[in-house]
């Protein structure tokens, strides 16, 4: 039976997102744990936008020392040719890629104000297709932007021809949250009919069903013979009214009545890590996580009522659907209330011993440390704000990758 896989695309579609932003350290902390999450790839950057090509490249590295396996790590950018060959003179290590245009009759019309027909959105898709595949790209995503929204005879035309140039996946895009579990169903369905190709199921959540939409389409494409790839961002950050959260897909997959033991999703995924990465998304977005947000927020466990507390000291299971403990809760968080030495961009040598020092972390000599205490002094100038101890420790373990990540060359 195929599959359901996690392509979470918080480092793309995430950051794009209105007044908010991450750091390219912490881009990158985000890959590695969504790694640990079992993600089966993140789409990390773009390619062809030059303050991403170290952080892109110093990513690729950490890949080939394992860091980031196995993980795929894919680049977005649009369904023009010039934007592949740029994309891979930056990144010549760059394998798995999406290329994406829009398809709606709304975007042709008042997007492209008329300058490409739909004949030319094919011909510009097919050829960018060919193109990656001819320099060795390994993978290709072709992403119908507004798919929803697009005329379905249309859209599978466009689908059978991606297929034809070689494309691997199909991305339905569901840009403006329009549809609806029972409309993507449908529509999913129909153009599998015509071509099985496996369906990435991009959506967003301007109705508040994003989540619902997603799992409903993946439902399509796993019925129709395909393996289905639902995009996540984490928290769910992303533009206007956010993407579909990581946790509440993977919870809605394994715990759901219409899912649970009847559709397989990616035996990689570890929902142990889900507290961790959204914990850590919160703190480098700087976005609190929702209290009543599915899994990780703060009342998810948490009992008032004396009907609902009594049921659940009798029997957790009366009143909650899954354990703490599978997400990675449960353990004591430890506040400092005293003194406290943090490491920022004026500290000096000794609070750096100080701090490395409570994590373990030795060096070989003075010179080391001194080496590892400016690239600390940079991340949080690069950050603008204080390191998280995993930040301390793959700065210390990985300096020179660290070095490239950090720069930004005007």
């Amino acid at each position: 039976m195929p599959k359901i896989y996690i392509i979470d695309v918080t480092n793309r579609d995430g950051v794009q997102t209105a007044n908010i932003s991450l750091a390219k350290l912490e881009k990158t902390m985000i890959n590695i744990y969504l790694n640990e999450f079992g993600v089966f790839q993140s789409e990390f950057g773009f390619p062809f936008t030059n303050h991403e090509i170290n952080y892109l490249n110093a990513n690729l590295e950490l890949q080939e020392l394992g860091v980031l396996q196995p993980i795929r790590l894919s680049g977005w950018m649009r369904a023009i040719k010039s934007d592949v060959e740029i994309s891979i003179k930056n990144v010549p290590k760059l394998k798995h890629i999406n290329v994406s245009i829009s398809t709606s009759d709304q975007m042709i019309k008042y997007k492209f104000q008329e300058k490409f027909t739909h004949e030319d959105v094919i011909k510009s898709m097919v050829e960018a297709v060919k193109f990656a595949k001819s320099c060795g790209i390994e993978t290709v995503g072709v992403n119908a932007e507004d798919a929803s929204r697009s005329n379905l005879d249309y859209l599978t035309d466009f689908v059978i021809a991606a297929k034809e140039a070689g494309a691997d996946r199909f991305r339905y895009c569901d840009t403006l949250g329009f549809d609806d579990p029972f409309s993507i169903y449908e529509n999913i369905s129909k153009i599998l009919d015509k071509v099985k190709i496996p369906v990435e199921l991009h959506c967003h959540n301007d109705l508040g069903m994003a989540v619902a939409v997603s799992v409903a389409g993946a439902k399509a494409a796993i019925d129709s013979g395909v393996d289905a790839y639902i995009n996540t961002t984490v928290n769910g950050i992303g533009e206007r009214c956010g993407n579909a959260d990581l946790v509440s897909c993977v919870l809605a997959i394994k715990k759901s009545s219409g899912f649970r033991e009847k559709y397989e999703i990616d035996e990689r995924i570890n929902l142990k890590h889900a507290w961790k990465i959204c914990k850590y998304a919160s703190y480098a977005f700087g976005i609190p996580i929702p209290i009543n947000q599915p899994g990780v927020g703060a009342n998810a466990f948490a009992h008032e009522s004396g009907i609902h507390v009594d049921g659940a000291l009798k029997d957790r299971r009366n009143y909650e659907l899954y354990d703490f403990e599978e997400l990675g809760r449960g353990e004591p968080e430890i506040i400092e209330t005293g003194r406290r030495i943090v490491l920022g961009e004026y500290s000096g040598i000794k609070g750096f011993y100080n701090v490395y020092g409570k994590l373990e972390i030795a060096f070989k000599d003075n010179n080391e440390a001194t080496k590892i205490l400016e690239l600390a002094r940079y991340a949080n100038v690069h950050k603008q704000k204080p390191l998280v101890e995993d930040e301390l420790r793959f700065i210390a373990k990985y300096p020179e990758i660290a070095r490239k990540i950090m720069t930004v060359t005007p």
